[in-house]
């Protein structure tokens, strides 16, 4: 071979294994880049019509809402008018950050005594006796007044026309809208709604809701009006009395969400932001604080020693919202006791790092189903935001005529009087549902990861794989996780995608290990977008466990 042709075949075969190793990657999907706006969201079709609000000059605010509606309709398993909303919004050319606490309180007379009046000893997952005053409608509202610019009846348009024409219902939807069957034929108006023909609607089949499009034309002419006082006030209400319910009109109209301030911690080198209780994102900012406390793994983030760290810690931040976790307005919540480095150090001390720790009580202190979506607009503006009917439609309650669920978060509530947590009228439950923000520098990324319990590990998890193991959002996102969303012990749902040796190694620390698929959606369903404020650029991850995609605005072709 002369020596030409050698140099020829030696930089073909150098640029050819340049290739395969950028190709060879760990995660599926690519992340999505663009200099105009992302809608990140677990339907496409709500991704879709978020990212057309952005075309029209649409804010991050609009796009959301309009997403959210879409997902409403085409995920009615996990979130709709019933349910609840939180949010934390960036704003870009402050650098201020806001949060929105849109979660409803309890009716004014559901009690301990008036469930204990009716033979109720423990509180009821499902049925009317767990249904709490949504919140989502004002939330919509109080972010739309202070950030939106597209008129307000126009966002609701593509959700009514989903809910006329019908959507093509997704795998995951269907397989969740299948699992709760039995609930939904516990209520009439909820068999005669979701379960046409007797049975959840197949993947793929066209499902149309004429009443939900008739709610929300009602909130689109008549704003949040129409749901706390109108028409659907009063379809709730009837509801509500012919179940036995305590709703009444004042619990209705009165409500109003609660604008605010987060609360953070430092990991490493980057702050990440959660909203303070009566939500449980304390417990993200908690793991964190303990999982601070190690080096990263040089093995790897899903290596047994890292593994093994991360779990523990989520054991003893969870033991430590379950005690003192509640809403504020009816009793101190020690928020800085328990976001202190000086607390978690503590608590870092108590992991054997050979062994799994099966009972973990909480520290000692001084004196699902949801939806998570996330928005960016052109200018870099982000919104975190999430909305939850808790479980699967919610308290399979489903308002009559109006063909939505009512959420079940009263179920969160304790029946113990001791407890911070306590069930009392006006008041908020303890709350799973979480949106998160992080920044570092020039990076400012909105993500959440849903599904009860499970949010504030994966919260953790995704930060690390981020912070720790330099991971791009997307896979971040896609990295193997771990949840146990049941209990404080030693049993552990983890995918399959993490090696055989590591679950061994696990296994022999005294975890007991529950093998999912590669992609489960028991890791809940996350989604995230990342500005960088130096070069104008965004980015957005939608995660594979669920229907969704991050979908970017298109440009206007039409100018030159």
């Amino acid at each position: 071979m002369n020596s030409r042709k050698f140099v020829v075949t030696c930089l073909a075969f150098v640029f050819s294994a340049f290739c395969l190793s950028a190709q060879d990657r760990s995660y599926g999907r690519s992340v999505v880049a663009t200099q105009y706006g992302i809608v990140a969201t677990s339907q496409v079709a709500a991704s879709q019509a978020g990212a057309r609000v952005l075309e029209q000059g649409g804010s991050a605010i609009d796009a959301a809402i309009a997403a959210n509606a879409v997902l409403n309709v085409t995920e009615p398993t996990s979130n709709g008018m019933g349910g609840d909303l939180f949010a934390i919004y960036w704003d870009v050319k402050t650098g201020k950050l806001y949060g929105l606490n849109a979660s409803g309180w309890a009716p004014k007379t559901l009690t301990i005594e008036h469930l204990r009046g009716k033979g109720i000893t423990e509180m009821p997952q499902e049925g009317i006796d767990s249904v709490t005053v949504p919140g989502v409608v004002d939330g919509w509202v109080k972010l739309h007044e202070r950030w939106g610019r597209r008129p307000w009846r126009e966002l609701f348009q593509p959700a009514i026309f989903y809910a006329d024409h019908g959507f093509a219902v997704g795998e995951i939807i269907h397989a969740w809208w299948e699992g709760d069957t039995k609930g939904l034929m516990t209520n009439p108006e909820s068999q005669r709604v979701f379960l046409p023909g007797g049975k959840a609607p197949a993947a793929g089949e066209v499902f149309r809701n004429p009443d939900v499009a008739r709610a929300f034309r009602l909130v689109a002419d008549q704003g949040e009006a129409a749901f706390y006082k109108g028409e659907i006030a009063k379809a709730i209400l009837k509801t509500s009395d012919e179940l036995g319910g305590t709703m009444t009109a004042d619990d209705l109209a009165a409500y109003s969400a609660e604008w605010v301030e987060p609360i953070h911690t430092t990991y490493r080198d980057w702050t990440v932001y959660e909203l303070p209780p009566n939500g449980d994102g304390i417990a993200a900012l908690e793991m964190l604080n303990i999982m601070e406390r190690a080096q990263p793994d040089p093995a790897g983030p899903h290596s047994p020693g890292e593994l093994h760290d991360r779990i523990e810690a989520m054991k003893l931040a969870y033991a430590d919202v379950k005690a003192y976790d509640g809403d504020p307005r009816f009793g101190k919540i020690p928020v800085e006791q328990l976001l202190s480095k000086q607390f978690a150090a503590k608590r870092a001390a108590l992991i054997d790092p050979l062994r799994a720790n099966c009972t973990v009580a909480p520290g000692a202190l001084g004196t699902s189903d949801t939806t998570y979506f996330s928005v960016v607009d052109r200018e870099g503006n982000i919104l975190s935001i999430i909305q939850s009917n808790y479980n699967n439609f919610g308290s399979n309650v489903t308002v009559q005529g109006m063909g939505f669920a009512l959420q079940n978060r009263g179920g969160l509530f304790s029946l113990d009087s001791k407890s911070p947590n306590a069930l009392s009228g006006r008041k908020r439950p303890f709350h799973t549902i979480i949106p998160a923000f992080m920044q570092h520098g020039d990076e400012h990324i909105g993500f959440g990861i849903m599904g009860g319990l499970n949010q504030p590990l994966a919260h953790a998890q995704f930060v690390s794989n981020v912070v720790d193991y330099h991971m791009n959002i997307q896979a971040a996102m896609e990295e193997p996780r771990f949840t146990d969303r049941q209990q404080l012990g030693c049993r552990i749902v983890i995918e399959s995608r993490v090696t055989q040796p590591t679950l061994d190694a696990l296994t022999k620390m005294g975890h007991v290990l529950q093998v999912h698929p590669d992609y489960t959606s028991q890791m809940g369903r996350g989604q995230a977008v990342l500005h960088n404020s130096a070069t104008g650029m965004n980015f957005g991850a939608s995660d594979p466990r669920a229907d969704g995609a991050a979908v970017p605005e298109q440009p206007d072709f039409a100018k030159p």
